[in-house]
């Protein structure tokens, strides 16, 4: 896996107790090599026609694209939400040691 091949997938989640358990799930099934848990995170949006403001948790993912497709799909059945933020990130910088500790971790 090259730098190009890593990705930093962000999903938001309304809690960090939810985030704890998606997190857990992703990298026991070796699709994440590692999620951070953000709590505070205060997200202001539209939804169904209205302004929204709610406190939710901000999970950082790191991945390779090979797995990305399996990713997503656990995401979407885990997530509590009906359209979960999912957002993937090219990884276009980084520590050599760590890519290939991503690598290594999700088995591609």
């Amino acid at each position: 896996m090259s730098l190009v091949d890593t990705l930093v997938v962000l999903v938001t989640v309304p809690s960090a107790d939810v985030g704890t358990t998606l997190a857990r799930a992703l990298v026991e099934e070796h699709l994440a090599a590692c999620v951070n848990v953000v709590p505070g995170v205060r997200s202001i949006y539209f939804w169904e026609g209205r302004l929204q403001e709610e406190g939710e948790a901000l999970l950082v993912i790191k991945t390779g694209r090979e797995r990305y497709p399996a990713l997503q799909r656990r995401i979407l059945a885990l997530h509590p939400y009906s359209v979960p933020e999912i957002l993937a990130l090219p990884v276009e910088s980084g520590s050599p040691a760590y890519v290939a500790w991503v690598r290594e971790s999700v088995g591609t």
